[in-house]
């Protein structure tokens, strides 16, 4: 039987299957560059090139999934040396394993039907071709760095993902909102990337390398190499983690990323720049489980691991995007908020020590969320442009397949027991809080499920049920098939993901030597949270069903929001999504021009006037002097050399 499994396998395979790991990332580039070179005057070329290039790429990645996740593969795809200074060598290769092929499905399923459903969004966008450029550009850059095998190659593709979200968010350019929006996002970021980058430079300095699978042997033998920068190396690498997933106080960004393209939105949300924060920590999770150790001047933080800051800030941000969402009347904000929350979770799960629990979320989460902001963009449209849920309603018996997708998508990601794959990552979060002995973090991960359930069911009840509230909502209409097929597709793994062994293989994925209980029966299935984690999944479940209580009590036939006259201060608040925008206008951007003066000032003065004019003056002024001494005459050459000997002679004889 082993021999015909290898027949089987090499028939399928190619000699060296991670070499189509490069076929993979380059479709997209190559899908991107052909448009903007070319194909942007054809329609049919374009959407045929940008569709095929992700859909085969998916094909690949479902391959390589199959070789290096079930089969259990391992290898890199041929490397290429790069830059070699100082001590400094990279190579730019591609890693393959069983997590890396598992993201690649993500990120290349996502982003077929995202393309798919586009095609019908954006058909008559005067920008069609430009506009999936960018996404050919956008999951190119995901996708290299979900294959990187090296921090330098990392933040490189880093880079290209904070470019391709500045050109999709601002693709309406003309919006000031949307043009606003971009750049607020590629600034935002790059005070992420300012941590990351010098996070990078610390490893390098203590380790002599940035290659992971190097690093990684280093400290398994050496757990101290990184001496006392090991826990600031940590935070500063999460620094960037911070950024691209969007984690409190650097989470400003991502609502106002709203105003892009819905379609862009579920990219960004689901599988792209948002997820590229919570891969990379759990890329390089070895980094974080070395002994904490502070350099002198931070010693004070003692025994504080920056495990421990990742699981606050996560559980932080969780807790407030939660109840900033409440409030939010927008659906696309309240998805936004979502997401915001739900990356908290994730981030908590890597704090946690549960890098396979942050994954199997982030996996669940793509499908999912993928999901509501397709089935946020067919509401839109099916509503003329209506984005304001106080302005939807009885959208049930008009848009019923965008209807039946939301309630599943919306299900998942409140946790519905048993029948959503939300249930079970979430689950795995939970157990991972109390395995690592932070019932504070389980207490308010638990909370957020019941926050999650409140605000879902106040956006269903609102948009989806009752009488419609607008002209636009009662005239609304089902989305074409274009857009209602990526819907249904997205339901499948929205309901059934959590039942396939998912989080038995990113346990064994993450740590090998672990016991991994495998279900024995469809029952057990089922209802392996319960076994697993109980007390997790029981309190869960209960604040689960208190939101949904609390939802009913407030919202099913409410006209207009009642909790503005029932807590009017934090309603207010709550709207004003915590007045983090006021603050940061209030205090760092005046602080921050007030430094960018200073400098400008000192650039224009001491730097321009007088290290620059002021010796460039000075040079002109004695090339001008010794300029006037040659005059070609020679009467005058010939009393300048007497005058000279004069001098000499009188200096010799004093």
């Amino acid at each position: 039987m082993e021999h015909l499994a290898e027949s089987a396998s090499a028939a399928i395979y190619p000699s060296n299957p991670q070499d189509l790991a490069w076929v993979i990332l380059l479709l997209p580039l190559l899908s991107a560059t052909s448009i903007v070179l070319g194909l942007r005057h054809s329609r049919t070329l374009t959407t045929t090139f940008a569709v095929s290039s992700v859909a085969v790429g998916f094909v690949l990645s479902v391959a390589l999934f199959f070789a290096f996740g079930v089969m259990g593969h391992s290898g890199a795809a041929e490397a290429f040396p790069w830059l070699s200074v100082g001590g400094l060598d990279v190579h730019i290769g591609l890693k393959v394993d069983g997590l890396s092929s598992l993201m690649l499905m993500v990120v290349t399923g996502v982003s077929t039907l995202v393309h798919i459903y586009s095609t019908a969004y954006m058909d008559e966008d005067r920008d069609y071709p430009r506009y999936f450029a960018g996404l050919g550009l956008f999951t190119f850059s995901m996708l290299g760095i979900v294959l990187s095998d090296n921090f330098v190659q990392t933040f490189i593709f880093w880079e290209l993902v904070g470019l391709s979200s500045y050109l999709l968010v601002g693709f309406w350019y003309e919006k000031p909102a949307a043009a606003d929006a971009a750049k607020k996002a590629f600034l935002t970021n790059r005070l992420g990337d300012f941590g990351f980058i010098l996070g990078i430079i610390l490893i390098w300095a203590a380790t002599g390398t940035v290659q992971f699978d190097e690093l990684a042997k280093k400290l398994g033998t050496e757990p101290t190499v990184l001496g006392s920068l090991s826990s600031l190396a940590g935070v500063f690498i999460f620094l960037g983690a911070m950024g691209k997933s969007a984690q409190v106080p650097l989470h400003v960004w991502l609502p106002d990323a709203m105003e892009g393209p819905t379609p862009v939105s579920a990219l960004i949300h689901a599988a792209t720049m948002v997820a590229a924060g919570v891969y990379m920590l759990c890329r390089v999770f070895f980094l974080f489980e070395v002994p904490a150790a502070w350099p002198d001047a931070l010693s004070f933080l003692g025994n504080v691991s920056a495990l421990g800051i990742i699981a606050w800030v996560g559980g932080i941000t969780s807790l407030l995007a939660g109840l900033i969402a409440i409030q939010q009347d927008d659906i696309k904000r309240i998805l936004a908020y979502s997401t915001l929350s739900q990356l908290g979770y994730m981030i908590m799960a890597v704090g946690c020590a549960g890098p396979d629990a942050a994954m199997f979320h982030l996996t669940t989460h793509a499908c999912f969320k993928a999901l509501l902001f397709l089935g946020a963009g067919s509401v839109i449209v099916g509503c003329h442009h209506e984005q304001n849920i106080w302005k939807m309603g009885g959208l049930w018996s008009r848009m019923p397949t965008t209807s039946i997708c939301f309630a599943i998508a919306a299900a998942a990601l409140c946790g519905l027991p048993v029948f959503t794959s939300g249930f079970y990552s979430k689950d795995a979060i939970f157990g991972a809080a109390l395995a690592n002995g932070r019932p504070i973090l389980f207490c308010v991960g638990v909370f957020v499920a019941g926050l999650t359930t409140l605000y879902m069911a106040r956006l269903y009840f609102i948009a989806f049920l009752g009488q419609p509230r607008s002209d636009a909502a009662a005239h609304a209409h089902e989305s074409p098939r274009s857009m209602t097929f990526p819907l249904v597709t997205l339901a499948f793994p929205s309901i059934a993901l959590g039942w396939l062994p998912l989080g038995a293989f990113l346990k064994h994925t993450f740590f090998p030597k672990a016991e991994v209980h495998h279900a024995d029966s469809l029952t057990e299935v089922l209802f392996e949270p319960f076994n697993e984690a109980p007390l997790g999944s029981i309190l869960g479940v209960g604040l689960i069903l208190f939101g949904a209580f609390a939802a009913v009590l407030l919202y099913w036939s409410a006209r207009t929001d009642p909790l503005p006259g029932i807590a009017s201060r934090l309603s207010r608040g709550l709207r004003q999504r915590l007045y983090f925008d006021e603050v940061y206008e209030a205090v760092f951007i005046p602080l921050h021009d007030a430094v960018a003066s200073v400098a400008d000032w000192f650039d224009r003065w001491v730097i321009q006037g007088f290290a620059v004019r002021g010796v460039s003056g000075a040079v002109d002024l004695v090339g001008r002097g010794l300029r006037l001494i040659q005059t070609g005459n020679l009467q005058t050459y010939a009393f300048l050399f007497v005058a000279g000997v004069a001098v000499v002679v009188l200096l010799a004889l004093r």
